[in-house]
């Protein structure tokens, strides 16, 4: 599981060192704009929270970093990305085993919930991959070219769809 999160976030890393600060923090693409920069700070903010409240075994999902520079700057967040892929790097397999609780907010006010430390690390991989998806508009819309081919994809979206995408 680690090495599939760890290849996912690699990706968004190996993006950011591909384009410019412009590039990076332009939020001028509609519907929401929003930069590709606040979905990696956003991505990463996440993982943080898992990182850092798994060690007191609450995650606390409404309490994220949201540190500006990161949205701005591609060197900062390439940084960021450093962090959360060594953090990753030393849990171990029973780590993931490890129950914690978890809050977010739902809309109508904080609701916590028992996870595994795995179960929660799913969902942020997934969540990226979401993101990642959302990036990809961005990417297509400011006519940057995608990192590769499956980025945004989900690993159960059926191949033959991506031929049609790149197509």
């Amino acid at each position: 599981m680690i090495d599939a999160i760890e290849k996912n976030l690699e990706k968004g890393k190996h993006l950011i060192t591909k384009i410019s600060n412009q590039q990076y923090s332009d939020s001028s693409v509609a519907p929401y704009n929003s930069s590709i920069g606040c979905h990696m700070r956003h991505i990463l903010d996440v993982f943080y929270c898992v990182l850092e409240g798994y060690k007191n075994n609450h995650i606390d999902l409404t309490i994220r970093k949201r540190d500006i520079s990161a949205e701005l700057d591609t060197s900062v967040c390439e940084k960021y990305f450093s962090t959360i892929i060594a953090q990753l790097q030393l849990l171990k397999p029973e780590d993931l085993l490890q129950n914690i609780i978890v809050t977010d907010e739902l809309g109508l006010g904080k609701t916590t919930v028992n996870y595994t430390l795995g179960a929660i690390l799913m969902q942020a991989h997934s969540h990226a991959i979401h993101h990642y998806a959302s990036i990809g508009y961005i990417i297509y819309q400011l006519g940057i070219e995608l990192p590769d081919s499956d980025f945004g994809f989900n690993p159960t979206t059926p191949k033959k769809n991506l031929s049609k995408v790149n197509s």
